[in-house]
C-alpha cells in the first residue's frame, strides 16, 4: 500500500505546474472575466503563516472560479519600495536594490512551495524602472490637471525614519513603523495630491460598496473623510483686515463665544503674533510638538496662552481675546475655534483654568441657567437667551436663522467642512520613485518632459543615516532644464510608497507595456477587481488612496469604472503564541522553546525557566511569527492550507495551533489511503440508479449533499471552513460504505460507477483548498490532466433529499420512540407504524385512543384518556 508522502507528492505537482505553465491567464471570450486579488507583499525577506493565510484564501477562491469556467486573473507582485530596504541598505552597506531582489527571490520560492496558483508572467516590483516610470507620469498628468501642488506646512516627521508621515501613518502619537518613536512637527516644504477635490464622491460611492465592502471598513472611511455641515464665521483682527475665519456646527451659540482660540500651527500665529511677541514661540513649538491625538483627547489637560491681541465677533461687534490652545488642531476646520465655554465642554474647560468669561445662550424650557453655580457646560437642547434678536427660539432653528443672518451681514458663510485633508506625499529619502519636478534658474518650478521618464535613482549614493541620501548625489541633482536648457536642480524627495500600491493591480493588466500605464480595453474587461484580500489596518490608507486614484484616472479617460475593487475581503490576524521571560522581561524566539503539549506549558531550551506565553498578532518583533517552511517539511503544503482555511472563517481571527495542523495532516492521510486501497474497485459508465442497493444511495445522496453544500459555502463569502467540514463528514460516509461493501465483497457493477463518482467529485471538491494531493489522487484514479483545469462538480437536486426519516412517536405530547422510516410513506401509513411501537404499547394498555395526529415526515402524536 502507498503512503501518504506530503514532500514527494508536492514536489512533483509544482514541478509538472510550472513546466506545462497551467497558472497563465487566459482571456477566452466565451467565459466571463474574474479577477482575483490578494494585496501585494512587501519584500521582507521571509513569510510567516500571517501571509499563508491571506495567499491561501486567494488561491481557493482562485481556482474555485477557474473549476467554475470564468478566466480568472490571479496575478502577484511586490510593494518593493520603502524604509525597511534603505534601513537595511544603510545597516548592512549594501544597495537597497540588491537587498530587495534577494528578499524577492526568496519569498517567490516560498509562495511556490505553497502551491498558490499566481500567474507569475506578470510578476511586477514596483522598484523597477519600468513601473515607476508611470508613477512620474501620473504625477506630471496631475500636476497639469492641479491635483498635485507644494507648499509649506507643518508635517508628521519621524526623527528615526528622517522623513515625514501622513496623517494616516502616524499610530497614537507614533511612527507607524517605530511604535516606540514619538513623531514630531516640522515646517517643511511638501507635494501633495489634492484628494480633496474628491472628498464627496469618496463618500457618496461607499453606496456601491455597501455589501460588498465590510461594514468597518466603509465606516472607518466615512469617519476619516469626516463630513460636517455647517457655519465658517468671520472674526475680524483689531487692523480691520485680517480674516480668521471659524468653522462651527453650533452657529446658534455665536452669541455666547467670549474668546476665540487658534491652532499653534495657524498661519496667523506666524505671521503676525509671533512677529509682534517673539518671545511667545517656546510655548508654541511645544504645543505643536505635543501628539496630535492626545491634544485632542477629552482627558488631555488643555493648554493655551492670551497673544495680546482681539478679534470681533460679526453679530454684536464684541471685542473678545485671541487666544492660541492645544486642543485646536489645523486637520480639521479651519483651525480656528469659536470658545463657547457655557455650551462646550473642552471650552469649558479651558475658560476655568485660565479664568475666561462664560455666556449663557441656550437654556432649557423653562429653567434657567446660573453661570456661578455651572459644574459643567450645558450641551443639551433649548431655548436661545442673550442672543438679541434671536432670543426665544429653539436652538434648532436658530442654526438656520444665524447663519442666514451672517449672510445677511456677510460675517460668515454656511459651508460643507471635511475632517479630510490633502494626501502629503513626498518623502526625504532614497528608496522611492524620484519625482520628476526641477527648479529652473529662470522657468522656476517645471515638471521633466513625458519622453525623458523614467528620471531614474542614480547609483552614487551615500547611506549614511543621516539626511536624504539623493542630497549626495551631484549628478542627480545637477541637471539642466528641459524647458529653456539652462541649469536647473533637480527636487530631491521621492514619493510615498502608497503611491506605488495605489494602481499597481492596473499594472497587472499588462506588466510591459511601455506605450501606457495600461490598456484602457483591458482595464474595462478586468476591472474593478472581483475579489480583493487584504488586512483592515490599510481601510483609510492604500484602500482609500486607490479609490481616489481609480476616480482621477476615469476622469483622465483611462478607464470607465468608478471603483477599484468591487469586493473586499479583510482577512482577520493570525495569533500565535509569544514566549517572555518573567525574570529578564525579554522575549524567547520558538526555536529556544521547548513546550509541554500536555501542559501547555513553555520552557527556556537554555536554562529551563518557566515562561509566560501569550497569544497575539504574528509579527517579528514578537518573535512568534510560525515559518512556513518548516511547516512544510512536517506536514506538507496541503495540510497547512487546509488547516488555515477550516480553523476559522476568513474574516475572523485563526489562533494558530500545531494540533489542528496535525489534525489536516491526517484528514488528508486518511483520504489518501482511503482512495489509494479502493481506486481499483471503481469503473467508468452511466449509473442506473434503478439498481442501487441501498449503500449505494445513502452515498450517492451523501456525496451529492456534500456537493451543494460545499458549492454554497464557497458562494456565500467564502465559508472554507464549513466547506472543509462538509468533506470530512463525506470522508466518514466513504469510509463507513467501504467497510459495509467494498470490504465485504458486496461491491456490484453499478456500486463502482458510484464510487468512481464518489471518488472523482471527492478531489475535484478538494482541489482548491489541497491541490497537491489532489491532482496526486486525480491520476492515480487514471485521469489525465489536471484537477484546476477541470469544470466544478455539479449536484442533482433529487438526489439531495433525504429517502428515511426519524419519526417521532409521541404519547399525549411526550416522546416514546423514534422510528426510521421512507420518507415518502402515506399520512396513514404513518398512523399504522406509530401505532404499531412495541415503546409506545406501554402506554396505551387499557387507555382509551381520543384521536392521533401526524404531521407528515416529522411526528406522530396519539392523544389517549
Amino acid at each position: 500500500m502507498r503512503e501518504y508522502n506530503p514532500k514527494e507528492i508536492e514536489n512533483k505537482w509544482q514541478s509538472k505546474w510550472n513546466k506545462d505553465n497551467i497558472f497563465k491567464s487566459e482571456n477566452v471570450s466565451d467565459k466571463e472575466n474574474y479577477y482575483i486579488l490578494e494585496m501585494f507583499a512587501y519584500p521582507s525577506g521571509n513569510l510567516h503563516v500571517g501571509h499563508l493565510r491571506n495567499y491561501t484564501i486567494g488561491d481557493a477562491i482562485a481556482r474555485y472560479k477557474k473549476m467554475k469556467g470564468f478566466n480568472v486573473l490571479h496575478p502577484f507582485g511586490w510593494d518593493s519600495f520603502g524604509l525597511p530596504a534603505e534601513n537595511a541598505a544603510i545597516e548592512n552597506k549594501a544597495h537597497p536594490g540588491d537587498w530587495t531582489r534577494k528578499n524577492i527571490d526568496n519569498m517567490k520560492r516560498q509562495l511556490k512551495l505553497m502551491g498558490i496558483s499566481h500567474d507569475w508572467s506578470r510578476e511586477l516590483a514596483t522598484y523597477q524602472e519600468n513601473y515607476y516610470k508611470w508613477n512620474q507620469w501620473m504625477f506630471i498628468k496631475m500636476y497639469e490637471k492641479g491635483l498635485v501642488y507644494k507648499k509649506k506646512s507643518y508635517v508628521n516627521w519621524c526623527p528615526e525614519c528622517n522623513t515625514v508621515l501622513a496623517n494616516e501613518q502616524v499610530e497614537d502619537g507614533k511612527c507607524w513603523r517605530h511604535s516606540k518613536t514619538d513623531v514630531i512637527q516640522k515646517e517643511l516644504d511638501q507635494w501633495y495630491f489634492k484628494i480633496t477635490d474628491y472628498s464627496e464622491e469618496l463618500l457618496q460611492s461607499h453606496d456601491d460598496l455597501a455589501g460588498n465592502w465590510p461594514d468597518k471598513v466603509i465606516t472607518m472611511q466615512k469617519n476619516w473623510i469626516g463630513k460636517s455641515y455647517g457655519t465658517e464665521i468671520d472674526f475680524v483682527l483689531e487692523d480691520g483686515k485680517t480674516k480668521i475665519p471659524a468653522f462651527t456646527t453650533r452657529p446658534d451659540t455665536l452669541y455666547g463665544v467670549t474668546y476665540v482660540v487658534l491652532a499653534p500651527e495657524h498661519p496667523v500665529v506666524e505671521d503676525i503674533i509671533l512677529k509682534d511677541n517673539p518671545a511667545l514661540k517656546v510655548k508654541t513649538d511645544a504645543m505643536i510638538n505635543e501628539d496630535k491625538i492626545e491634544r485632542t483627547a477629552e482627558d488631555k489637560e488643555k493648554e493655551g496662552f492670551f497673544t495680546g491681541k482681539y478679534v470681533t465677533n460679526p453679530v454684536n461687534g464684541e471685542k473678545i481675546p485671541l487666544w492660541v490652545g492645544n486642543y485646536v488642531l489645523m486637520d480639521y476646520g479651519t483651525g480656528a475655534v469659536m470658545a463657547v465655554p457655557a455650551h462646550d465642554e473642552r471650552d469649558f474647560l479651558f475658560a476655568g483654568k485660565y479664568d475666561l468669561p462664560l455666556r449663557v445662550v441656550i437654556e432649557p424650557e423653562g429653567e434657567k441657567l446660573d453661570i456661578s453655580t455651572m459644574k459643567q457646560a450645558y450641551t443639551g437642547e433649548g431655548i436661545l437667551v442673550n442672543s438679541d434678536k434671536f432670543d426665544g427660539m429653539k436652538n434648532n432653528d436658530a442654526k438656520t436663522a444665524v447663519s442666514e443672518y451672517l449672510e445677511e451681514i456677510k460675517g460668515g458663510l454656511r459651508t460643507v467642512n471635511y475632517r479630510l485633508h490633502d494626501w502629503l506625499l513626498s518623502r526625504q529619502r532614497y528608496w522611492g520613485t524620484p519625482i520628476p519636478a526641477l527648479y529652473c534658474e529662470k522657468c522656476g518650478l517645471v515638471m521633466e518632459k513625458i519622453e525623458n521618464l523614467p528620471v531614474k535613482l542614480p547609483m552614487d549614493i551615500e547611506f549614511s543615516g543621516v539626511g536624504n541620501p539623493l542630497e549626495t548625489s551631484e549628478q542627480f541633482k545637477n541637471v539642466t532644464c528641459p524647458v529653456c536648457g539652462g541649469t536647473a536642480k533637480r527636487e530631491t524627495d521621492t514619493m510615498d510608497t502608497f503611491v506605488d500600491s495605489s494602481w499597481y493591480y492596473l499594472r497587472f493588466l499588462n506588466p510591459n507595456l511601455d506605450t501606457a500605464p495600461f490598456d484602457k480595453t483591458d482595464a474595462d474587461n478586468w476591472t474593478p477587481v472581483d475579489q480583493y484580500i487584504g488586512g483592515v489596518e490599510h481601510a483609510v490608507m492604500h484602500l482609500l488612496y486607490a479609490r481616489f486614484f481609480h476616480k482621477v484616472l476615469r476622469d483622465m479617460g483611462l478607464l470607465s469604472s468608478n471603483e477599484p475593487f468591487r469586493r473586499l475581503l479583510t482577512q482577520g490576524m493570525v495569533l500565535g503564541p509569544s514566549y517572555y521571560s518573567n525574570e529578564e522581561r525579554k522575549f524567547y524566539f520558538e526555536a529556544d522553546v521547548n513546550v509541554d503539549n500536555k501542559t501547555g506549558k513553555a520552557y527556556s531550551k537554555k536554562t529551563g525557566e518557566e515562561l509566560a506565553v501569550k497569544v497575539e498578532k504574528m509579527s517579528k518583533s514578537k518573535n512568534n511569527g510560525v515559518d512556513p517552511e518548516v511547516i512544510v517539511k512536517e506536514y506538507g503544503a496541503d495540510s497547512a492550507r487546509v488547516f488555515s482555511l477550516f480553523a476559522a472563517p476568513p474574516e475572523k481571527e485563526l489562533e494558530w495551533n500545531m494540533n489542528g495542523l496535525a489534525g489536516a495532516y491526517r484528514f488528508l492521510n486518511r483520504l489518501f489511503l482511503l482512495i489509494e486501497d479502493t481506486k481499483e474497485f471503481s469503473e467508468a459508465g452511466e449509473i442506473d440508479h434503478g439498481k442501487r442497493n441501498n449503500e449505494d444511495s445513502e452515498i450517492q445522496k451523501k456525496l451529492h449533499q456534500t456537493v451543494k453544500k460545499v458549492s454554497e459555502s464557497m458562494e456565500d463569502n467564502f465559508h472554507f471552513n464549513t466547506a472543509i467540514a462538509a468533506l470530512m463528514e463525506l470522508l466518514n460516509d466513504m469510509t463507513s460504505y467501504r467497510q459495509k461493501v467494498i470490504d465485504t465483497g458486496k461491491i456490484s457493477s453499478e456500486s463502482k460507477k458510484i464510487w468512481r463518482e464518489v471518488m472523482e467529485k471527492t478531489v475535484l471538491m478538494l482541489s482548491p483548498f489541497a491541490p497537491h494531493i489532489a491532482d496526486e489522487l486525480w491520476s492515480a484514479s487514471g485521469r489525465e490532466g489536471y484537477a484546476f483545469l477541470e469544470s466544478w462538480p455539479e449536484y442533482i437536486e433529487e438526489l439531495t433529499k433525504e429517502s428515511k426519516i426519524n419519526l417521532v412517536v409521541q404519547v399525549n405530547g411526550k416522546l416514546r420512540d423514534t422510528i426510521l422510516a421512507d420518507v415518502n410513506i402515506p399520512k396513514e401509513e404513518l398512523e399504522k407504524i406509530a401505532l404499531a411501537s412495541e415503546k409506545a404499547q406501554k402506554f396505551l394498555e387499557g387507555k382509551e385512543i381520543v384521536k392521533v395526529v401526524v404531521v407528515p415526515n416529522k411526528l406522530v402524536n396519539i392523544v389517549v384518556k
